[in-house]
């Protein structure tokens, strides 16, 4: 964490403290925050240099790979899976791949491949030609005939697995003065020759970074008859802080399309394709759309 991350301290201490420890106690969540030394006084730089100011304690714990993963994101994957796939192709680095479209390709940084799977180049939001020059054949990944023809680019999720040994060469040998994985070190790896692969994720994906993405993902919750997002499944959870609230009372209201937190009081009012966040307390005549409260 960079700054003001007491609530965020807070959340994590809460919704992970119990569920995690009790789990086997194998795992553990622990927030490093920028600390400045005679070494270092600076703050965190990027994402990679966040993770080499703390190499020293990454190093104490006896492991194979790293899994870099980002913080504004939605979307349920099965990390075992990515890892895996990682092993098998004996890579250095594994990127995350989203299938794409050329509307939205032209959003993100764009990757091509080989016919094994392997990164050969990459390209950060490119347009026109050098858009059409990052076409890729998505049955590689393991898309099917249809769908590849539909998603012809892969775009990275800035979700990577490292192995152990690569990592602690890129950031102090290879690339010491990188600050971002992203745009600097994995196309540097790349460049090097080191074994990059992509690994496909089709499925929902969205980077809630932008306060316009955030509103758009939790409206995503109450489409019907299948929300953009589910919740509700039982196989994999998303954890969250229990507040231990009593359920919303909802009297006389006309409530459609709409999710509703818990702890709320809604009377005689009307509410529309909305997301009602805890504890709101909604009166009389109140008419409420397409909003996030």
């Amino acid at each position: 964490t960079q700054f003001n991350s007491a609530s965020l301290n807070r959340h994590l201490s809460r919704a992970y403290g119990n569920n995690i420890a009790g789990y086997k106690n194998e795992g553990f969540v622990e927030v490093l925050a920028a600390q400045q030394s005679p070494e270092n006084p600076n703050w965190f730089q990027g994402t990679a240099d966040a993770v080499r100011q703390y190499m020293w304690l990454f190093e104490e714990h006896n492991i194979m790979e790293f899994l870099i993963l980002a913080g504004d994101h939605l979307y349920r994957m099965d990390y075992q899976k990515f890892i895996q796939a990682h092993r098998e192709t004996d890579a250095d680095i594994t990127v995350a791949a989203l299938p794409m479209d050329e509307q939205r390709a032209t959003a993100f940084g764009l990757m091509k491949i080989d016919d094994e799977g392997r990164i050969v180049e990459f390209a950060e939001k490119p347009k026109g030609e050098k858009l059409r020059s990052m076409m890729v054949d998505t049955t590689i990944l393991g898309l099917d005939p249809e769908r590849a023809k539909e998603l012809p680019y892969i775009a990275s999720m800035g979700i990577y697995v490292f192995s152990k040994d690569v990592m602690l060469r890129l950031l102090r040998e290879n690339f010491p003065a990188a600050n971002d994985f992203g745009s600097e070190v994995i196309p540097g790896a790349t460049e090097i020759g080191l074994r990059v692969q992509a690994y496909l994720y089709d499925g929902y994906w969205e980077d809630i970074g932008t306060i316009e993405a955030f509103y758009n993902a939790n409206l995503g919750i109450t489409k019907k008859p299948v929300p953009d997002f589910s919740f509700y499944d039982r196989s994999a959870p998303i954890y969250t802080q229990p507040r231990y609230l009593p359920p919303s009372k909802v009297l006389d209201a006309d409530v459609t399309d709409s999710v509703i937190g818990e702890g709320c009081v809604i009377k005689h009012c009307t509410i529309n394709h909305s997301v009602v966040g805890l504890r709101s307390c909604i009166s009389e005549g109140a008419v409420i759309e397409d909003s996030l409260l």
